[in-house]
């Protein structure tokens, strides 16, 4: 029983934050995640926006301008300028967001990161759940 109760614990406490989010409109933390590409230019930059957006994997796309990076590569030290996407999707699409991207990028290793959203505006949070399919 004590096995059975710490193997269930992760299960039950999900749905018991989620029956607490539903029942008081509350946030639950972590539900939804910022995700940090890189890209090598402001068309792929576009391009990749537009290809995440049109599968519905993300609310919103920043795409931010050019900054410098420095960074090991097959043992040398590189210098480049990269554009960074900043994409805003729910947590539970974040595997399926960085498949994608992988299959569409030019990188060999493309940088795809993400952070849990800890605490937002509750209005600004609800619409990135609205704005994306459940999976």
């Amino acid at each position: 029983v004590v096995t059975l109760s710490l193997l269930m614990y992760p299960v039950l406490r999900s749905l018991a934050l989620q029956l607490h989010s539903a029942v008081t409109g509350s946030y639950v933390s972590g539900t939804h995640s910022i995700a940090f590409i890189n890209c090598l230019n402001e068309q792929i930059a576009k391009d990749i926006a537009r290809a995440i957006m049109d599968k519905k994997l993300a609310a919103y796309v920043n795409i931010l301008p050019k900054s410098s990076a420095l960074y090991f590569w097959k043992g040398e030290l590189e210098e480049s300028t990269e554009i960074l996407l900043l994409v805003k999707t729910r947590t539970s699409k974040i595997g399926e967001l960085s498949n994608y991207v992988r299959s569409i990028h030019p990188f060999e290793i493309p940088e795809i990161i993400s952070l849990p959203i800890d605490q937002g505006n509750p209005l600004y949070l609800k619409w990135i759940e609205e704005s994306i399919p459940r999976d």
